[in-house]
């Protein structure tokens, strides 16, 4: 059995993130010392490895536990994870598409800064920030 600290050794996460993820019930303790000290077992490091992967491929702690009760679960099958990863694919995509635009958009705002030295009263990007914000009202 380990104790807190040496399976957030072992995951190489710190102590109170394995607290967090306790909390966020995606793990639990195996049991607990006579004295109360929460232990672990070696499931427990394959389980905070499949949840720092996860959030690599982008998943939410939320979508993590939706993953880990599939994981376990009779009625589950392969299926609801891969529409789970679609989802999570056709999500980041879009992210993706936002970024790209507004990083055009930045890319427009500074190639018409003419800088120069001019006082930031005369800023064409904060200028066409206000402009944009102006219009949104």
């Amino acid at each position: 059995m380990l104790t807190i600290g040496k399976l957030a050794a072992l995951a190489e996460i710190s102590a109170d993130t394995l607290r967090y993820y306790e909390e966020e019930a995606l793990i639990s303790p195996a049991t607990r010392s006579a004295s109360g000290y929460r232990l672990y077992d070696q499931d427990s490091v394959k389980r905070i490895r499949f949840i720092k992967q996860a959030q690599q491929c982008g998943f939410t702690l939320a979508e993590i536990r939706d993953l880990l009760t599939l994981r376990t679960s009779d009625r589950a099958c392969c299926d609801d994870v891969r529409n789970q990863a679609i989802e999570k694919k056709l999500q980041l995509e879009h992210k993706i598409k936002a970024m790209t635009s507004m990083s055009k958009a930045l890319d427009r705002l500074i190639a018409d800064c003419t800088r120069k030295g001019r006082p930031v009263a005369e800023c064409t990007i904060l200028a066409a920030l206000e402009q944009t914000m102006e219009n949104a009202h």
